[in-house]
Formats: C-alpha cells, structure tokens, sequence
C-alpha cells in the first residue's frame, strides 16, 4: 500500500516540479502538500520528497525541523500557531497563549482531550504587520485579541 501511495506523491510532485529552475526550491510546496493530503509528514512521505528532489532525508528533515508549521504525527482537527517572534511579543502574543492554554485545558505543545485543538507556538509565521498573528490549520488571523480568539473558538467547537 505505501508503495502505491508514494507513487501517487510522486506523479503531484512532477506537476510542482514544473514551477520551480531547481529541485530544491520546492522543499516547501512538497511538503504543505503533502500534510494537507495527510493531516502530517510521515517518515515515509520525507523519503519520498528526499527521493523525488533527489536529496537526502536529512535535508528533508531539516527542513521540518525549522518551520514549526509543519506535523510529523497525526494531530488535532484544528492545529493553533501563535507566532512568539518578536513584533507578536511586543503586540501580546503571551497573552493569545495563555488565554487559549485557560480556554482550551491545554498547555503549549498539547492536544485537547477530544482531539479537535492543539496549540503549538512557532518562531515566525512571516505576517509581522498584523501583529500578533495566529495560524489555524492554512488560515491567518492578524490583529488578534483575546476577544477575536473566543469568538473564533467557539465557532470551531460547533463544529
């Protein structure tokens, strides 16, 4: 069955292929695809992008290691990035987090009970301007209060 699936990667990641001079460029396309196919990267699924781009899997893993919007298991429904760099620092992003871990039972790093919400803090989610910035799951909130984030999650548990 694996071998199927990843000649199935392999046949989208020809058409991302297309868009980029050099392999290397599209690391991050072939990644954001595969975890929004299959929720996370799997071990098996960095071997095929290392194997497609013609790298090795280290290189692939460095890759997941630096950007902190990326899951190596399976995760929550709804997968919460607050951005703790320093222009969402400045903006309360310590705030977002400690009103999400009272409003969810959770702390940083964990799932809550039913699986629906994780909250995990990332270095930067490259929206400095709407300050601070949350990501959930591929959607962007700028400007975010306390306020925002309750009525966003109440929306969601309805869900």
């Amino acid at each position: 069955m694996e071998n199927s699936i990843n000649t199935l990667l392999e046949k989208d990641f020809q058409g991302i292929l297309k868009r980029y001079n050099t392999p290397r460029s599209a690391i991050l396309p072939m990644l954001q695809f595969v975890q929004k196919k299959y929720g996370y990267i799997s071990k098996e699924n960095v071997e095929t992008v290392a194997d497609v781009l013609g790298l090795s899997s280290t290189e692939i893993g460095s890759v997941l290691s630096f950007y902190g919007m990326f899951n190596t298991s399976p995760s929550a429904q709804y997968m919460i990035y607050v951005c703790s760099n320093v222009s969402c620092g400045l903006h309360g992003a310590e705030k977002i987090i400690t009103f999400l871990e009272n409003r969810l039972n959770i702390k940083e790093g964990q799932i809550t009970v039913d699986g629906k919400f994780a909250l995990r803090t990332v270095e930067c989610l490259g929206a400095c301007g709407g300050a601070p910035v949350v990501q959930i799951n591929n959607t962007y909130y700028e400007n975010m209060t306390n306020e925002k984030m309750e009525k966003i999650i109440s929306e969601m548990e309805k869900q």
